[in-house]
């Protein structure tokens, strides 16, 4: 199979997975913003398509029709290279165009990419290619956890669908992984695909550390909140004491306490916690106030990317102790691409691993996930370590 013939498969295997997210909704799910940090269905179907369109059909293919003009302001998302935008919190309030017309718009800019590539092409369009696929990948997730949340926060908190299971629990015996000091390589090596965020790859000391083999469970979560965890300041950082002050945050996003017993919303709808299955959608502070209760700490990514081998992940975005920053010689590409990474290289903390929403191959030892200390919509979680 052709370079061409594989990364055509995968773009289009990837624009139908986006599609077959969607199929459970109703018109009316499409539209909703509850918060700005949640954007509509129809929103992410138009800013991938839009990435195509703006990156690779426009400066490359010949003789191309953009499809509507007014589309580059209404689905850029942060490129300030391209243009103006719709401000991020108006996007729930666009009800044209409409979602028959979104799904036009997609059907269109596919059909055009494939035309393009059918031909002979540089292997940097390639890549550019191979971006955007995974720049789309990365809405498949965001598509799955914004779904959830406005679902979950319809009074009637319905289900999304009967088959996605969240909670999957870890059998095995929680054990400490044991990594001796030394000098470690961190970063991307291969010829597969990554992010430039993943690039320079670089050594690091490491003291002694151990790891737990296991995520923290929701019973050892209602253990933390039972030992009135979210009323002792002296477990959490400043900032994080006045978020859950100012937000009377008492449990994780989803938690409903129903006669005495906790319960969350799932996209499967309402539940009864699983005490075994790994706690998720708490924020850094959270993750941080309950290792600080147990006596631990989070590991750095670092921590976490030398000791990967000796454990499962990819259920829950797990938070680390970094901060997310560039790696030496990190280099941002030039025009809007730069924008991708680099600008968002502060006030944020790195995650590692994956999660239950994360798409298939689109996770890596290496992948660096990255969000303010104060969220908490994803599919987040913690690994202890001492």
């Amino acid at each position: 199979m052709t370079l061409t013939d594989s990364l055509l498969d995968f773009f289009i295997e990837t624009r139908k997975k986006s599609e077959q997210i969607c199929e459970p909704l109703e018109t009316e799910d499409y539209v909703v913003q509850p918060v700005v940090d949640v954007s509509p269905p129809k929103w992410h179907l138009g800013h991938t398509t839009w990435f195509f369109e703006e990156f690779i059909l426009k400066p490359h293919a010949k003789d191309y029709t953009i499809y509507d003009p007014n589309f580059s302001f209404v689905f850029n998302s942060y490129y300030e290279t391209v243009g103006k935008r719709v401000v991020r919190s108006d996007r729930g309030n666009m009800s044209r165009p409409s979602v028959e017309k979104v799904y036009e718009y997609r059907d269109y800019v596919t059909k055009n990419i494939s035309k393009l590539f059918e031909g002979h092409q540089p292997k940097a369009l390639f890549d550019l290619l191979e971006i955007g696929i995974h720049h789309e990948k990365q809405h498949q997730e965001l598509l799955i956890t914004d779904i959830k949340y406005i679902l979950g926060n319809n009074p009637l908190l319905p289900a999304y669908a009967e088959t996605f299971e969240e909670h999957v629990v870890e059998d095995h015996q929680q054990e400490w992984v044991g990594v001796r000091e030394g000098v470690y390589d961190i970063g991307h090596s291969t010829q597969e695909f990554c992010y430039d965020n993943e690039l320079g790859r670089h050594k690091v000391y490491l003291h002694d550390f151990e790891i737990s083999n296991k995520l923290v469970t929701n019973g050892e979560y209602v253990a933390f909140i039972q030992a009135n965890g979210y009323q002792r300041h002296d477990l959490w950082h400043a900032e994080g004491w006045d978020w859950i002050n100012q937000n009377n945050i008492t449990q994780p996003m989803y938690w409903h306490s129903i006669a005495n017993e906790w319960h969350h919303y799932t996209l499967m709808g309402l539940q009864k916690i699983n005490l075994d299955a790994p706690v998720t959608h708490i924020s850094y502070f959270e993750a941080y106030a309950f290792s600080q209760w147990k006596g631990y700490r989070l590991p750095t990514e670092f921590e976490w990317e030398v000791a990967q081998d000796h454990f499962k992940w990819g259920k829950r975005w797990e938070w680390t102790e970094s901060a997310y920053l560039p790696y030496p010689d990190y280099q941002k590409a030039d025009g809007a691409l730069g924008e991708y990474n680099g600008k968002f290289m502060v006030n944020q903390k790195v995650l590692r691993g994956g999660s239950v929403a994360t798409p298939t191959k689109h996770t890596r030892p290496t992948y660096r996930n990255f969000f303010q200390p104060n969220l908490r919509w994803q599919f987040t979680g913690l690994r202890l370590a001492k």
